[in-house]
């Protein structure tokens, strides 16, 4: 068996585990986008409440329900801070699957050059092997 062919099994391998982390990397993007999105929704409705609070107020607001926005805005900002922070483990995350693909991307690629190499050689050796049975078939007498 040549060498190119015993190692078909490590590149079958390095390859699986090259298409897994890609497919980890794509998770990983989906639920950060997904954080991103919800915080930016967060973001929003505290935009939005904000501006009803200060309408509100310049046509007045009693005490208690000005006690109120106020409650609902810092709930919402302490709401905001905490998916920042989901938001960052996120973005650990996915750069923690990026280097994992990147570095069973790399291994699977240096495989694959070693058993190009691999067959190239072989491609080589059969080829000067060739050229020896010709050359001696042709050094031969005729036959009669």
């Amino acid at each position: 068996m040549t060498r190119s062919k015993r190692m078909q099994p490590v590149q079958h391998v390095a390859r699986g585990r090259e298409q897994d982390a890609m497919h980890q990397l794509g998770q990983s993007q989906q639920h950060l986008n997904a954080q991103l999105a919800r915080l930016e929704e967060l973001r929003g409705y505290h935009e939005q409440y904000t501006r009803d609070f200060a309408a509100s107020g310049e046509s007045g607001l009693d005490v208690t329900r000005l006690r109120d926005y106020r409650v609902f805005l810092n709930r919402l900002g302490e709401a905001i801070r905490q998916q920042e922070a989901l938001v960052a483990n996120y973005r650990h995350q996915h750069e923690q699957s990026r280097q994992q693909w990147v570095e069973s991307r790399s291994h699977s690629q240096a495989i694959n050059k070693v058993v190009e190499r691999y067959q190239a050689q072989e491609h080589r050796q059969q080829e000067q092997r060739e050229q020896r049975e010709q050359d001696e078939r042709s050094q031969r007498p005729p036959r009669k």
